[in-house]
């Protein structure tokens, strides 16, 4: 007679030879199943993981390569403060700061200033700004500037005058913005 204890509840069994053989097969033939399916899942787990390190590790490359070949450029604009104005941003068109910073950007590589761009002050009479489009023109001239990013809702019409390449509609396309959210 053999025993077998239980590893829950501690009860020794008494069961003889062949009981034993049995129970002692079945266990084995479960847990090398258990073993198999686990060792099957580890296997699947390492390889999606290495296929994903792979993939990520070409893509790499791949973009590496790309921007080796690939002479692209982000053309921009500078934004000028036309009027002068304290609530706005940007150059002040009669300062040598604006001529400095587009020779600093032209000897980036990736990076080309094609143009300026302004807002102009806020008024009930839209015509007032086509002296600062005006401004801005020459401004842009005097650079070798061909692009102009000028003229709202309100006023491109002047701005178009003046040669605007951009303008910004959108208050005539979506309407006045709501303030109150």
């Amino acid at each position: 007679m053999n025993e077998i204890k239980c590893p829950n509840c501690k009860t020794v069994f008494q069961i003889n030879e062949q009981d034993y053989d049995s129970i002692v097969k079945q266990i084995r033939d479960n847990e090398f199943e258990r073993e198999i399916k686990t060792r099957e899942k580890q296997f699947q787990d390492d390889k999606e993981k290495t296929l994903k390190i792979q993939e990520a590790e070409l893509k790499n490359e791949t973009a590496k390569e790309i921007n080796k070949r690939v002479n692209y450029k982000q053309d921009i604009l500078l934004e000028v403060n036309i009027a002068n104005e304290e609530s706005k941003y940007g150059f002040l068109p009669d300062t040598t700061l604006l001529k400095e910073t587009l020779q600093e950007i032209s000897k980036l590589n990736n990076i080309n200033c094609i143009g300026l761009m302004c807002v102009a002050p806020n008024t009930t009479n839209p015509k007032e700004n086509k002296k600062y489009f005006s401004k801005l023109k020459d401004l842009a001239n005097s650079l070798n500037l061909k692009v102009l990013s000028m003229g709202m809702t309100n006023d491109y019409i002047y701005a178009c005058e003046c040669n605007s390449t951009y303008i910004r509609i959108g208050t005539g396309i979506f309407g006045e913005r709501n303030y109150s959210k």
